[in-house]
């Protein structure tokens, strides 16, 4: 199950050698909230640990923090001018936040970009992550590391849609709710254009 699930999912993927450029898919959802200023680069590890039920990587992030904080993400942050591409941002952003050794991590291709209501365009990267790799988060920015099984997320059942209200505008949203935790806004969305581009949504 774990290697078909890993070959359907890189099938659904941008190649690694053509990163996402140019407009995010949700750029004119934003344009109404944010404008067409500039948006500064990040990425974010979409990572799937090996095993017989892949399980999703997502972080918890810590209460004190300025922005974002208390919220579910995955690994990553903003591209730093060393970054060679998307990939090397969320590798490195990944072993700052949870610890995760870069050699224990096989890219598999990326996902469209994506706008936050923060300024930022997010280029998700999707990867495996070996079924031994050992997580030790940074506790000054992540409260605690969990994982969330591909099946749970695969399954409609557990995709909830509603609709927030920001700055006078309504704007649907989708999230998840996994033993207590509630992923939702960026990277519920990640996960949903995922899903769409597997065939799941």
């Amino acid at each position: 199950m774990s290697a078909d699930a890993f070959d359907a999912i890189a099938r659904a993927l941008l190649p690694l050698t053509e990163p996402p450029e140019g407009m995010a898919w949700n750029q004119d959802d934003m344009r109404a909230w944010i404008g067409d200023g500039p948006r500064r680069p990040a990425a974010v590890l979409v990572g799937l640990r090996e095993g017989s039920q892949p399980r999703f990587l997502l972080t918890r992030r810590n209460d004190r923090l300025s922005a974002h904080a208390g919220q579910v993400a995955f690994p990553g942050g903003r591209r730093d001018p060393q970054d060679a591409d998307p990939v090397a941002t969320a590798l490195r952003e990944s072993q700052e936040e949870i610890g995760l050794d870069p050699a224990k991590v096989t890219p598999l291709g990326y996902l469209e970009a994506f706008d936050t209501i923060s300024g930022y365009r997010i280029t998700p990267v999707v990867a495996r992550v070996a079924a031994h790799a050992v997580l030790r988060p940074a506790p000054d920015e992540v409260a605690a590391v969990f994982e969330v099984p591909l099946a749970f997320v695969l399954d409609p059942a557990n995709l909830r849609r509603y609709t927030m209200e920001f700055a006078g505008r309504h704007r649907p949203m989708v999230e998840f709710q996994h033993e207590g935790y509630r992923i939702w806004g960026a990277t519920a969305a990640i996960l949903h254009n995922l899903l769409t581009r597997m065939g799941h949504a």
